[in-house]
């Protein structure tokens, strides 16, 4: 192909100008589109004819000056969506010269990394990350995209995109209370644990707990890592339930944010315990009762044996008298005396007068006697009771049938003297203590 010069085009402006002859007029035309086809110079050439016929020949492709725009990522995504065991492998890709700029990442998980010289995106979400606890499924990760003019400080774009990692093997999530499935606790007692939960795909968002007693925990229970504290009444088992073993069971129930349940059933044994401090009081206050109730009675013994010593001595006095009389009257007999033998006639009839008055005057009170045998053996029933159900501490094992003893026997005591009048006596109890321990009056009471 022939070489042009380089002003060949304006050459043949002219050249096609100068034609005038009529024959050579009529082929310009010809003439110019040949010589436009017979070298690529003029292959960015357009051929215009103007009014008077003559061509004009204008480039079709002029170069026009442009000024860059700003710096802009063309096909940035703004979320990712990817699952487990899978490669993400994504160009992001800007509006100039890659060579000239640098790429980053901020706040980006466990495994995403990216090219800094041509902003390939890489990620392969391997499923250990999320069995260490590393990466978490369904959880939205916010990633701070960057690109950085090397040379200009102030040519750059910041900006972030939304990763979420998703998993289509569901792994539920279960509660794991801090204590066996079965507890035995005693009435008193606290029941103190802690509600742990097993992450699976979607965490436990809300607990709930059912039971077949209206008990409450005293601390709240809505999440997990909550602790439940329950203290067992001490009337929580009637005296008069058969079973003294009473089952308590309580259901954990919690809830995910898609509604997908996990239950958690706890049986506790809750087995009849002594109530320490209230059985203790109550015995002391029985005790204390018995106590001032034996004061009463030896007063009222003093009361009843004076009677019996009073009546004594005036029966004695009358006996004394009698058989005086009767004696005298058989010695006045055998006198010689007339007068002396007329009053020994007398005085036995006087003698067995008196019997009569006797009794009229100082009547044998048998009923007397047995209240104060009464009295005084009942003193010695509960001073004995007393002794043989004393505590061995404050926590003794024994202390309710030791209590309930005492009390039935107090309250048979007291119907055995139902008709014995208890006498409110302002003596000292030491002055009592001292007479109901003489030994004369115990020699008085004591079986022969």
């Amino acid at each position: 192909m022939p070489v042009f010069p380089k002003n060949f085009h304006s050459n043949c402006y002219i050249f096609a100008g100068m034609v005038k002859d009529g024959a050579l007029h009529k082929c310009r035309k010809n003439i110019c589109f040949s010589l436009i086809f017979l070298s690529p110079i003029f292959a960015n050439c357009q051929i215009i004819f103007n009014t008077s016929g003559l061509p004009a020949i204008k480039d079709s492709n002029p170069v026009i000056n442009k000024e860059d725009s700003i710096l802009r990522i063309k096909n940035f995504s703004p979320f990712f969506t990817i699952h487990v065991d899978s490669t993400l492998d994504y160009q992001f890709e800007s509006n100039k010269d890659a060579h000239q700029y640098y790429w980053y990442l901020k706040n980006s998980p466990v495994g995403l990394r990216i090219n800094k010289d041509n902003g390939e995106l890489h990620f392969k979400a391997d499923k250990s990350y999320f069995m260490s606890g590393k990466l978490k499924y369904d959880f939205k990760y916010n990633v701070q995209l960057g690109i950085q003019n090397l040379d200009y400080p102030d040519d750059r774009i910041d900006t972030s995109f939304s990763l979420i990692f998703y998993n289509t093997e569901i792994i539920p999530s279960k509660i794991k209370p801090t204590i066996g499935n079965d507890v035995v606790i005693g009435e008193g007692d606290t029941l103190n644990f802690r509600l742990q939960c097993e992450d699976g795909s979607f965490p436990i968002e809300s607990i709930n707990y059912f039971c077949n007693y209206p008990i409450n925990s005293l601390t709240p229970i809505a999440h997990c890592g909550d602790t439940f504290t329950w203290v067992a009444p001490y009337d929580f088992i009637k005296d008069d339930d058969y079973e003294k073993l009473k089952p308590v069971n309580i259901k954990f129930i919690g809830v995910d944010k898609w509604s997908n349940h996990d239950t958690t059933e706890l049986r506790v044994l809750v087995k009849q315990s002594i109530n320490f401090p209230f059985r203790v009081k109550q015995y002391n206050k029985i005790y204390e009762e018995i106590g001032k109730y034996i004061i009463q009675l030896k007063r009222t013994f003093r009361i009843l044996d004076g009677k019996i010593r009073h009546t004594k001595n005036t029966r004695t006095t009358f006996d004394l008298t009698s058989a005086s009389t009767a004696l005298g009257g058989t010695i006045f007999s055998s006198m010689q005396n007339s007068g002396a033998k007329t009053t020994g006639t007398i005085l036995p009839s006087v003698g067995v007068a008196l019997v009569p008055v006797k009794e009229a005057v100082a009547p044998s009170k048998s009923d007397v006697q047995n209240s104060a045998s009464l009295v005084r053996s009942d003193i010695k029933r509960l001073q004995y009771l007393l002794s043989d159900n004393a505590l061995v501490s404050e926590r003794d094992p024994e202390i309710i049938r030791k209590t309930q003893k005492i009390q039935d026997e107090l309250n048979q005591v007291e119907l055995q003297l139902i008709d014995v009048p208890v006498v409110e006596d302002s003596s000292e109890s030491k002055d009592i203590e001292e007479y109901f321990d003489n030994p004369k009056v115990n020699k008085k009471y004591r079986l022969k």
